[in-house]
């Protein structure tokens, strides 16, 4: 083969016109992809998170629905402040930017009280220790109840009234009353029992002087 031979496919129309064509039809197949990613994408089209705390479920989800956005309740707290059932957070945050249909997970105030175990304080705590102890654990404390005992020794613990024990579970937050003592100590049973033989002695109706005369 001859170089003219070799270079002879540039003087051929055909040749030219396949090559325009394919180049063609390769930019044509990447805009084509790049136009369907964009729109399986969204590129470029973004939705602002709204602020929905202090929202009930409801109202939150309505909010969401008109920005096209779906929300479902993922995690729950508890505030004592707040209602129960309101949006206390939203994860993407507020005002982040996401895809429109994205799902937004909300945290809420939890709907019932959670129960929260009495702390050990019976019988092994001053008055001073106890309530320390109690309010750490989120406990509030109502008028000390005095009983016999040592004096601001914690004897017991009581909620609506009923005796509890250590590890007992009540509500968060609710009012305990210690069972405290107020330095009197009950007799003790020996005592009791000596002053009981005491009194059933006889006593003699002689007097001193009447028995010593009796020797003379």
């Amino acid at each position: 083969m001859t170089i003219k031979e070799f270079f002879s496919f540039k003087t051929n129309k055909y040749f030219w016109v396949n090559i325009l064509v394919m180049i063609v039809a390769v930019v044509l197949i990447v805009f084509g992809v790049m136009k369907w990613l964009d729109v399986y994408t969204r590129h470029g089209e973004a939705v602002v998170v709204p602020d929905v705390k202090g929202m009930t479920v409801d109202e939150a989800s309505k909010m969401f629905r008109n920005h096209g956005l779906v929300c479902v309740v993922s995690d729950s707290n508890y505030v004592k402040n707040m209602a129960a059932g309101i949006v206390l957070d939203v994860n993407p945050g507020i005002g982040q930017k996401v895809k429109e249909g994205r799902t937004i997970y909300l945290t809420i105030n939890t709907l019932s009280i959670p129960l929260r175990a009495v702390p050990d304080v019976a019988d092994n705590s001053s008055l001073r220790q106890a309530q320390a102890k109690v309010l750490a654990a989120g406990f509030k404390l109502t008028e000390i109840q005095l009983m016999n005992g040592e004096k601001d020794w914690v004897y017991g613990i009581k909620y609506q009234g009923r005796s509890l024990n250590a590890g007992d579970k009540v509500p968060l937050g609710a009012a305990l009353t210690l069972m405290v003592g107020n330095g009197e100590n009950e007799p003790l049973e020996s005592d009791s029992m000596e002053n009981v033989e005491g009194a059933d002695e006889p006593v003699s109706s002689e007097s001193p002087s009447s028995q010593d005369d009796s020797w003379f």
